[in-house]
């Protein structure tokens, strides 16, 4: 999540929170409205609007969120159902909720109107909550399926990426051959579908996609291009004075005098006229790029025109990708060719779902090949972790099984959990409630990673040694995602990346403010939490990064 926008939700009347990739942390005193974030978030995963949830500032509240998407999920089901309202070069996913006085809701993707179940199933498949969305996601077997895959590394992503594309291939195949089977007419629809295919795709080539996007950007920043060109040209070899290069022959000429008398001067001589020799020719590169620019507003049309045909072709024709549409585009000709040539179209289409199922079938066999590799190091480290956060014994599995194949292939796993000996093993999200469950979710995400995860009761009913070591967990989780914890307590705070406070303010009427901290700030803040100055030597701050 980098924004998240909160405006007139109960005492929060304005408030902007610009996230760190690492591990955020939100404190304050007790009541300061603290877990008004967390319902602000739970918006946005789909909770039920209240008109309670509404301030006193207006007739409505509002809450909106800048998520990163990375590419291994942009074609997620989740996330295509609202393909459609992204605008052109929009790269991060922006979502909101509006809840009115009268409790009806709205929901938005890209300041557009979206169905509250689309942004909520988008945002999920982003961002991690605990509390009730937290048994709702350890519960679902799509999220443990992705936690396996995520820890067996990267290259089982990218096959999950091509089991969705070869998935999509076999849909698409097994429905051809099925129009195929309905006769004429279905075959004449097909072949409409693949003419058009191949018009709509004709003269594109690879890569072009990436420079035609090049190209706009030169278009389209051509003033700013020039003025950093002419400054650094200028400052090397200016009209007047003597700029860098003047600066170095100065100082090469300086040595050139007296090198013969040391050793060591000869070579820092020979490297002054090398590097005089490479600014000239960096100024006059410099000078040869200014001389190339060229504001041309109708080239940028006719740049505009060309990705935007490309993306009407790739939202036609349901392709994830460039090379996916270039790549379907040559099917298509294939496909054409044997039908002009008088071949049965059954049959074709029958061979192509033949093809397309072996791919399908290679790809998921390596999957699951994986996964089974994976579970057992995976359920381990996970037990490790249990044990380390005072969960018990720590006894856990990661159980595979067979399914219906689908885009993720044809597997299924349970996380099973058994919290106390003599037990039987039972699904996590039936075993435990509350900072419980937040634990055990924060121990099955240390070891899978994930997007971004918020924790809202992870710090419940513990303290001392237990804290510490939930502290280092979230610490080691946030080196792989996104993690923003609502805690109360100093261990966990402390080793925060970004830290924001949550002050209530008097007033009529009271409302709550949200601010960074940083420096002294942060410090009284932990010296708060702690209790008093005398204690603040057992806490070790760590400092975020500059706000960027």
């Amino acid at each position: 999540m980098l924004r998240l926008r909160i405006e007139n939700l109960v005492l929060i009347r304005a408030a902007e929170l610009e996230l760190a990739p690492g591990l955020n942390a939100i404190t304050g005193e007790t009541g300061a409205g603290k877990t008004i974030l967390a319902q602000a978030i739970g918006l946005l995963l789909g909770a039920r609007g209240d008109p309670g949830l509404v301030g006193s500032d207006g007739p409505e509240a509002y809450v909106e969120a800048e998520l990163e998407v990375p590419a291994a999920l942009a074609g997620e089901p989740e996330l295509e159902r609202l393909a459609e309202l992204r605008p052109a070069d929009e790269e991060s996913l922006v979502l909101a909720r509006r809840v009115f006085a009268d409790g009806r809701t709205r929901a938005y993707a890209w300041g557009r109107t979206a169905a509250r179940e689309d942004v909520a199933a988008a945002a999920e498949r982003l961002v991690s909550m605990s509390g009730q969305f937290e048994q709702r996601r350890l519960g679902r077997p799509s999220y443990q399926l992705d936690v396996l895959d995520s820890f067996a590394g990267d290259e089982q992503s990218r096959r999950r990426v091509d089991a969705r594309a070869a998935w999509a291939e076999l849909s698409a195949a097994t429905r051809r051959l099925h129009e195929a089977a309905q006769g004429e007419a279905g075959t004449q629809e097909r072949i409409r579908e693949l003419r058009a295919l191949v018009e709509d795709t004709e003269g594109l080539e690879p890569g072009l996609d990436e420079s035609l996007r090049a190209e706009r950007e030169r278009l389209r920043h051509v003033t700013e291009l020039a003025q950093a060109a002419i400054a650094a040209a200028e400052a090397l070899t200016p009209e007047e004075g003597s700029g860098a290069t003047g600066q170095v022959a100065l100082a090469e000429r300086a040595l050139a005098q007296v090198e013969e008398l040391a050793p060591e001067l000869p070579p820092l001589a020979s490297e002054l006229r090398e590097a005089e020799l490479g600014l000239r020719e960096t100024a006059a590169a410099l000078r040869s790029f200014l001389a190339s620019l060229e504001a041309d507003p109708v080239r940028l049309e006719e740049v505009e025109a060309s990705l935007d045909r490309i993306a009407t072709a790739r939202r036609r024709f349901g392709a994830d990708s460039y090379e996916t549409l270039l790549a379907r585009a040559a099917e298509a000709r294939v496909e054409l060719e044997a039908l002009d040539a008088g071949l049965d179209p059954t049959r074709v289409a029958a061979e192509a779902v033949a093809a397309a199922q072996a791919r399908f079938d290679a790809v998921t066999g390596t999957l699951r090949e994986t996964r089974r590799a994976a579970a057992g190091p995976f359920a381990d480290a996970v037990a490790a972790e249990l044990r380390g956060i005072g969960m018990g014994e720590g006894e856990f599995r990661a159980e595979l099984a067979e399914r219906e194949p689908g885009p993720a292939g044809a597997d299924a796993v349970s996380f099973l959990i058994r919290p106390n000996p003599g037990l039987p093993f039972a699904p996590v999200a039936e075993t435990a409630s509350g900072g419980e469950l937040s634990r055990v979710a924060l121990a099955i995400a240390a070891v899978g990673g994930g997007q971004t995860i918020v924790f809202d009761e992870i710090d419940a009913g513990i303290g001392g040694q237990t804290a510490n070591a939930v502290g280092q967990a979230l610490a080691r989780l946030a080196k792989t995602a996104q993690v923003v914890t609502i805690t109360h307590l100093p261990q966990i705070a402390s080793l925060a990346d970004r830290h924001f406070r949550v002050e209530k303010v008097p007033g009529d009427p009271t409302h709550t403010r949200i601010e960074r901290l940083v420096g002294t700030d942060r410090r009284d803040e932990l010296e708060r939490m702690l209790g008093g100055r005398e204690f603040l030597e057992l806490v070790s701050v760590r400092e975020g990064p500059p706000a960027g």
